[in-house]
C-alpha cells in the first residue's frame, strides 16, 4: 500500500457519478501489507455497488494500485473540524 497514494484512489472514485465523497486508507492484511479500501458517500439519488466501483477503479489504475480491500459505504466521511479527513477513524473501522 505504501506505493499507493490514497488522494490518486479518491480523485478517481469521485469523477464517477454515483460518488459524492470518498476516502482510501490500508487495510492490513496478515502476510501481505495493506490493501487499498475506499470508504464512499453515494450521491443521494444513486443505487452504485461496491463491485461497480472497484471495477471503475480497476479500469483506470495499475494491478497493486486496485481496491483490494473494497468499498464501503458510509453516510459521512470522518472530518475534523477544519475538514480534514480523519483516516485514522477510519482504519479503526477496519481492524
Amino acid at each position: 500500500f505504501a506505493k499507493v497514494a490514497p488522494l490518486e484512489l479518491e480523485s478517481i472514485l469521485l469523477t464517477h457519478p454515483g460518488v459524492r465523497e470518498a476516502a482510501v486508507v490500508g487495510k492490513t492484511v496478515p502476510d501481505y501489507g495493506e490493501e487499498p479500501t475506499a470508504f464512499v458517500v453515494k450521491q443521494s439519488s444513486t443505487s452504485v455497488t461496491d463491485k461497480e466501483l472497484v471495477d471503475y477503479v480497476a479500469n483506470e489504475v495499475a494491478p497493486y494500485m486496485q481496491l483490494r480491500g473494497g468499498v464501503i459505504f458510509l453516510d459521512e466521511i470522518p472530518r475534523n473540524t477544519r475538514g480534514k479527513i480523519l483516516r485514522r477513524q477510519l482504519r479503526e473501522m477496519l481492524n
